[in-house]
């Protein structure tokens, strides 16, 4: 039967050799039935935790003009502030206002290649009107990159792979990225919906790249995880936790093992106020190739583990999902890195606008003969077999970072 809640897991368990056993057969039910989880007891201090929450809030109410001095399509690197509606997933606005931070890094030298304008400093709001948010973010995704490291050593040893499986996908510097994110209720947006009716927050989609953390920063509902049946299941905030989503990337460096699941955020309800959402994304190397993680990868799952996760999709009939899986070779990029880039150009067409031109073009003709493909399919007049693969509502793929 597939799963119809997320499962806790509290990492205090792994830190105890009397009880890491029982946590890492947890983990691998986890990643092999849901791939969701609650994590509690993650080591991060909880006046850091509250800081960060009302830092993150606060940064809503800054002036507008402070703001756009700091807006996404300044620079190349997708960092910065979004305006409410800036963004698009599965070919639909998304109804969020938000600002990107990454651990940071010098801007790359002229030799270096596209995608290395990803790695960049942040866009810090002033001082002057946000004295601490800088100091409390710094320290918060410095402690957020060891968990996701310390914990993707645990994904690997709950699949019987060695603890450093995943090492050499992980730079010295590593970059990882944050989102502090507003979710207007329905009323606020002003869409002409009813009160009842809730909007797209951020469409089905499945994260890029091995692991992402979620500090659900308000009471709301509202993000949501398809199950193998393709029915949406609430993931409510609980205090205390972080919500663990598994990424692409995830799924096919463990051959298949760790399911990457397709998620959505829904729109509050009118009156019920904005939802704050803080997410945090694992980094992996830009310069590994689709055609490495494919031959070389982080070795051989053993056939037993492979068996048990077969073993799940035949229970459930097979995988229901309304997002295709992209992450192989045979793409227009060859390194993750440049598919990162392609995605972020496809999510922020004003910064690919801007930066990126020749690929947002490209990217708007593919988009333009997948239609004319799906418009001559639907007549009757072409074979569908010329069409992209899709999941089960038709939703067309994309990888993103977004919760």
């Amino acid at each position: 039967m597939s799963f119809t809640s997320i499962p806790i897991l509290d990492l205090a368990l792994a830190r105890d050799p009397a009880t890491k056993p029982q946590f890492l057969a947890d983990l691998r039910h986890a990643l092999m039935e849901v791939g969701f989880l609650y994590l509690k007891n993650v080591g991060i201090p909880d006046e850091l935790w509250r800081q960060v929450i009302s830092e993150g809030k606060a940064f809503f109410d800054i002036p507008r003009e402070e703001k756009l001095k700091i807006e996404m399509k300044n620079a190349p690197s997708f960092l910065g502030y979004s305006q409410l509606s800036a963004e698009i997933t599965a070919g639909a606005v998304d109804h969020r206002e938000q600002i990107d931070l990454s651990t940071e890094h010098a801007v790359p030298g002229p030799s270096a290649p596209a995608y290395a304008n990803l790695l960049a400093p942040n866009q810090w709001p002033s001082e002057a009107v946000l004295p601490n948010f800088r100091r409390v973010y710094t320290e918060y995704m410095r402690r957020m990159g060891g968990v996701s490291i310390a914990f993707t050593s645990l994904i690997a040893e709950a699949i019987e792979l060695p603890a450093d499986a995943f090492n050499r996908y992980f730079d010295p510097d590593q970059q990882h990225k944050l989102k502090i994110v507003k979710y207007p209720d329905v009323a606020e947006l002003g869409l002409g919906l009813g009160d009842s009716a809730q909007g797209q927050g951020v469409g089905p989609h499945k994260d890029s790249m091995l692991t992402s953390y979620l500090l659900q920063a308000s009471a709301h509902r509202g993000l949501q995880v398809q199950n193998m049946q393709g029915e949406w299941i609430d993931c409510p905030p609980i205090d205390g936790t972080l919500v663990v989503a598994i990424g692409q990337g995830l799924e096919a460096l463990t051959q298949g093992v760790c399911a990457s699941t397709t998620h959505r955020v829904l729109s509050p309800v009118a009156g019920a106020g904005p939802r704050f959402s803080i997410p945090f994304f694992q980094g992996v190397r830009g310069s590994a190739t689709f055609e490495e993680l494919e031959s070389v990868g982080v070795g051989q799952v053993p056939e037993s583990v492979k068996q048990q996760r077969q073993k799940v999709l035949e229970a459930n009939g097979g995988r229901l999902d309304d997002v295709e899986f992209t992450f192989r070779k045979g793409g227009v990029a060859t390194t993750l890195g440049e598919a990162t880039l392609r995605n972020r150009v496809k999510s922020h067409p004003d910064v690919g606008e801007r930066w990126y031109p020749e690929i947002l073009r490209d990217i708007r003709e593919q988009q333009a003969r997948e239609a004319a493909q799906k418009k001559q399919a639907a007549s009757g007049d072409g074979s569908t077999a010329a069409l992209p693969t899709q999941g089960v509502s038709g939703t067309q793929a994309q990888a993103v970072e977004a919760h």
